[in-house]
């Protein structure tokens, strides 16, 4: 019996993550950082978040990560009218056959973009629950498989806006991450005109990864290593939220493993296949600040979720490498992944 190895499998990873990144950068520019976030996300088996105001290029990130992978990808845009079977699908009568007959809505695709998802009603967002967590939808009793890989992009102006709706709690706590891309620097503006002057760059982008390659990739960030105390890190940080007194509610249990699984897929990005506690602090942010709801009191005083993160990480004492069974240059020998905590 032949095993694989896993360093072999990571350089693979890395190859084909820097193709896509590098096609996504044709696009966004001068956002790597953003792009890694989303990279991450997609390798983590979740879903991305893009919460910015207009203009910035939320669609764009999610269309051109969406083209730069060879696989099926739908677009909603979600508006006031929108209705659930809009997104999951619906049973029509076939005269014919004398049968109802199931019609796919758009959630069933590889790559789903939501477009500004909070301007459509909670009751249609709630549409979204069950296939972003069990990648599932169940339809007049009847259940259908979601494929592989499958990934929710969507994006969303900030609430204070006309015509939108706040997203519940529910629906952001299922999102992996939340990025928001921020206005350009203004040699990336210049850079901007000058590759979206004429034409869009969408248009010339081809796709440099197989949906077959995402499924194997996403299988060897599931054999990433992560050693118990920076498992033990990871819960102390997300318990951390749970009692701060600037927060009246902290993040789940699905944010831990969110943040756990976000965390390999970065380890895999920069050639390791094992975590660091760095992986975890520098996605914190990023994976737990959407879940918090902050007190009114810290409102007042315009206390934001990601300044509580901050605080947070500053906070919890980072493990000590000398202590445990984890390594500083390499897995430890015998050691397995393993998906969950």
């Amino acid at each position: 019996m032949t095993t694989t190895d896993p360093r072999a499998s990571l350089s693979d990873l890395t190859t084909t993550a820097d193709r896509v990144r590098r096609s996504v950068e044709r696009v966004i520019e001068g956002k790597p950082e953003v792009v890694r976030i989303a990279l991450t996300v997609l390798l983590a088996e979740g879903h991305l978040l893009i919460e910015d105001v207009p203009g910035v290029g939320k669609t764009m990130l999610s269309k051109a990560l969406a083209r730069s992978i060879d696989c099926s990808v739908r677009r909603i845009q979600f508006t006031p009218d929108l209705l659930p079977s809009d997104i999951t699908g619906v049973s029509v009568f076939d005269q014919q056959r004398r049968d109802f007959e199931f019609k796919p809505g758009a959630i069933f695709a590889q790559i789903v973009v939501g477009d500004e998802i909070n301007r459509a009603s909670p009751k249609t967002q709630s549409a979204l629950l069950e296939s972003m967590e069990e990648r599932q939808v169940t339809i007049d009793g009847t259940t259908y498989e979601l494929p592989s890989p499958f990934m929710v992009i969507a994006t969303q102006n900030p609430v204070e806006m006309e015509g939108t709706y706040p997203l519940p709690e529910a629906q952001r706590d299922r999102f992996t991450a939340r990025v928001s891309i921020g206005y350009p620097s203004p040699d990336s503006e210049l850079k901007m005109l000058e590759m979206h002057g004429g034409a869009s760059p969408l248009d010339d982008l081809q796709p440099v990864a197989h949906a077959h390659e995402i499924v194997e990739l996403i299988e060897a960030v599931r054999q990433v290593y992560v050693a118990d105390p920076v498992r033990r890190y990871a819960v102390t940080l997300v318990g951390a939220t749970r009692s701060h007194p600037d927060l009246r509610l902290g993040a789940s249990p699905r944010a831990t493993l969110h943040l756990v699984r976000a965390a390999r897929a970065s380890a895999a990005l920069d050639g390791r296949d094992y975590v660091l506690p760095d992986d975890v602090q520098g996605l914190a942010a990023s994976v737990l600040a959407h879940r918090l709801l902050p007190t009114a009191q810290a409102q007042l005083n315009r206390r934001t979720p990601e300044q509580v993160v901050a605080e947070i990480v500053q906070r919890v004492p980072v493990p000590d490498p000398t202590a445990g069974n984890w390594p500083q240059s390499g897995r430890p020998q015998g050691a397995a992944g393993s998906r969950g905590l």
